[in-house]
């Protein structure tokens, strides 16, 4: 997660581009903060609107360049008897690589929640899909979730807490939590955000809403598949937390929410998860987005116009469109925002490489699933073609004996592929 306020960064690459003057930045995050805090729609987009206006030609440009990797012109998808295999290759290295054991000193740790979710997640896809290693992988899940729901315990607060740990890695999230971290602590609040370990709070920012999102999906996963009342204890707790969240200058954090309330509202059938994924769609992700312009249907600032996270709102956003009723008025706002989005990322997918692989093979993959039944829809948002051209691409690697995803997203595919419905 990044702590620091996105927006202020994204403003601050537009500044250095000759596109927002200095003076302005500072009002344009406040009056865009203000209003998400408020929960005022309107007054958010008006923010957004006049974000957009300051950044000029750098809307929806990334603060990194894109780079594409080329599909294999001889690609194809790994056969069914390929996947079969699931799990099992990748046990031995697996196995080496847990760290997360009850009684950890949280304090010590190189990496957060969202590990143990991924593996919990892509063992639960095993499983699912009874591939190979079925029996282990799902044993490897209820391990993690007994690691999981020990965290969120510790942490007290219904969430699922972020490591308060000080210089153990050099990875993003952690760098940037350290950071957090020691403003905090100069600022006498250490004891308001940290519990046994945990940081429970994150002041606002908004970036405890990443692994709490991710968490929560995977042990709604695990419950669908064990039935397991503590599995569906820790997720709703997950759920309710981000609820009660207020939204945050960062339209990616706000989408984790909006996709673990909408699963919460499509494993529990309680309409009130749905509204609140559904409002904050609404007025924390769709605002952000793009509506015209060369890049229309990416996020307008630096940070979310990258492909990563750009993935990460439409799976959400996908989620949340599959458990809204059919006449529900504001389905209509999510579609449009869905499939305006798919269609400028996978179009560049299909025309120039693949840009990322991991989150955006797994919204596509849920998509296929999630919208199964319109296939002109899927085709229309060039979601088959982009999908297509990720899933040949991450078999060819696997071939080559790589480990071309993370293990959520590399379940998911083995899935998929070992069901023998692609293409």
């Amino acid at each position: 997660m990044y702590w620091n306020a996105f927006l202020s960064m994204s403003l601050l690459v537009a500044t250095a581009a000759g596109c927002v003057e200095a003076p302005n930045k500072k009002a344009l995050a406040t009056a865009l903060q203000e209003a998400l805090a408020k929960d005022d729609v309107q007054a958010v987009r008006e923010a957004a609107a006049a974000t957009r206006h300051a950044l000029g030609d750098q809307a929806g440009v990334p603060e990194v360049k894109d780079k594409y990797l080329p599909t294999p012109k001889e690609g194809r998808w790994l056969q069914p008897a390929e996947a079969q295999r699931g799990f099992t290759p990748q046990f031995p290295q697996l196995e080496k690589l847990i760290w997360w054991r009850i009684g950890v000193d949280p304090t010590k740790l190189s990496q957060p929640l969202r590990a143990p979710a991924s593996v919990l997640a892509g063992c639960v896809a095993v499983n699912r899909a009874k591939l190979d290693g079925a029996e282990r992988s799902l044993a490897i899940a209820k391990e993690a979730a007994e690691f999981l729901m020990w965290a969120q315990t510790q942490a007290g607060s219904g969430g699922f807490p972020f490591p308060a740990a000080r210089g153990t890695s050099d990875a993003r999230a952690m760098e940037v939590a350290t950071r957090f971290l020691d403003k905090a602590d100069k600022a006498g609040k250490l004891s308001e955000v940290v519990r046994n370990g945990w940081a429970f709070d994150d002041l606002g920012d908004g970036g405890l809403q990443f692994d709490n999102g991710e968490c929560g999906v995977a042990m709604f996963e695990l419950y669908e598949l064990t039935k397991d009342a503590r599995h569906l204890a820790s997720a709703r707790k997950a759920a309710d937390w981000a609820a009660a969240r207020p939204l945050c200058a960062n339209w990616n954090y706000n989408s984790f929410s909006v996709y673990l309330l909408a699963k919460a509202a499509e494993v529990t059938g309680e309409k009130n998860y749905c509204g609140a994924a559904l409002q904050k769609a609404i007025v924390g992700v769709i605002p952000g987005q793009l509506t015209d312009g060369l890049h229309a249907g990416r996020w307008m600032d630096a940070h979310n116009a990258r492909p990563a996270y750009h993935y990460i709102m439409l799976r959400a956003l996908g989620q949340l469109a599959a458990v809204l009723p059919p006449d529900e008025p504001q389905r209509a706002v999510v579609m449009r925002a869905l499939a305006l989005g798919l269609r400028t990322r996978n179009q560049e997918i299909v025309a120039q490489g693949v840009m990322n692989k991991d989150k955006a093979i797994e919204a596509l993959i849920m998509m296929n699933r999630w919208f199964s039944r319109d296939k002109a829809w899927l085709r229309e948002t060039a979601t088959i073609n982009a999908l297509d051209a990720l899933g040949k691409l991450v078999s060819e690697q696997s071939r080559r004996g790589q480990n071309p995803l993370g293990p959520r997203e590399w379940g998911l595919f083995l899935e998929m592929a070992g069901s023998g419905q692609t293409k």
